[in-house]
């Protein structure tokens, strides 16, 4: 079972996904405000095990997912991080020695199912099609090989990007990565148990049944035990943080002419183990 957010009748909510909807196991558990502090708490064992053998409280079209994680203290995204999207950048260097990190906003994503919001201000609205973990261990110079411990959850997420907004400054791609609700992250939380979640899984985007991105974590220039001890040597890690790992190449911006989403647009992105994240895209 996987853990899901989600609204129902103005209510904000948290629970498991069934087959036939949610259910909804906040009520149950009012010290657990969000699943952040389900995670804090170390309880995702205990809410599987209330979920065991029962019935969707919600059914499908009675219920609005959001994202997973409401409250994360911090979301850091890592750039270029796969082999082909550094030849992306067409200016003859390898790979880099250290990755490239950028913060977002919460509020920059919505959940499944929701419409991404293209702005007044540019038309260049991007997909990227991601896996994000969600950390459940507090972690300070975390050991490579220790770090994948710390992971509590897996989930996906539709990095959306503004492109020309991204380069706006010379150093900084921080404007262009969070406008509000241009990206998307769920649908739910898939429990990390087994490095073989993470380790080498298949990655897919399509945009209205188009396959446009394609890869396997095993090709990660920055594999994620590496992103997690990284990340944690310059910043303690806590319980609900967010680390978005990287997206392959084949993004709207990389074909020539580029194709930029519009509305009507549906974007999925897919995961082995993982499932599917799926959005539209609206005019603000």
């Amino acid at each position: 079972m996987n853990l899901v957010s989600f609204t129902a009748q103005g209510t904000a909510l948290w629970g498991v996904a069934l087959e036939d909807g949610v259910l909804a196991l906040s009520p149950e558990f009012p010290q657990y405000r969000t699943l952040r502090d389900v995670i804090a708490a170390q309880a995702l064992p205990d809410i599987l095990t209330a979920a065991q053998g029962r019935t969707a409280s919600h059914k499908a079209g009675l219920f609005r997912y959001t994202v997973p994680i409401p409250d994360p203290g911090k979301i850091l995204c890592v750039g270029v991080n796969f082999p082909d999207r550094n030849a992306e950048y067409k200016d003859g260097k390898e790979a880099p020695p250290h990755m490239s990190l950028f913060p977002r906003f919460v509020q920059s994503f919505v959940g499944q199912g929701e419409n991404l919001i293209r702005p007044p201000e540019s038309a260049q609205l991007d997909y990227e099609g991601e896996i994000a973990i969600v950390i459940g261990k507090e972690g300070r110079r975390i050991a490579r090989d220790q770090a994948l411990s710390h992971i509590a959850a897996l989930t996906l997420c539709n990095e959306g990007t503004i492109r020309d907004w991204v380069r706006h400054a010379k150093f900084n791609v921080t404007q262009g990565k969070n406008w509000d609700r241009s990206g998307a992250m769920g649908p739910w939380l898939v429990p990390f148990t087994d490095p073989a979640q993470i380790l080498d899984i298949a990655l897919e985007t399509r945009v209205n049944g188009e396959l446009r991105q394609s890869d396997r974590t095993g090709r990660m220039l920055f594999p994620v035990a590496e992103q997690i001890a990284y990340i944690s040597t310059f910043t303690t890690l806590r319980p609900g943080d967010i680390i978005v790992t990287g997206t392959p190449t084949g993004a709207g911006a990389r074909h020539d002419p580029p194709i930029w989403l519009t509305p009507g647009d549906r974007i999925d992105i897919t995961a082995e183990g993982i499932g599917t994240l799926s959005n539209g895209v609206a005019d603000e």
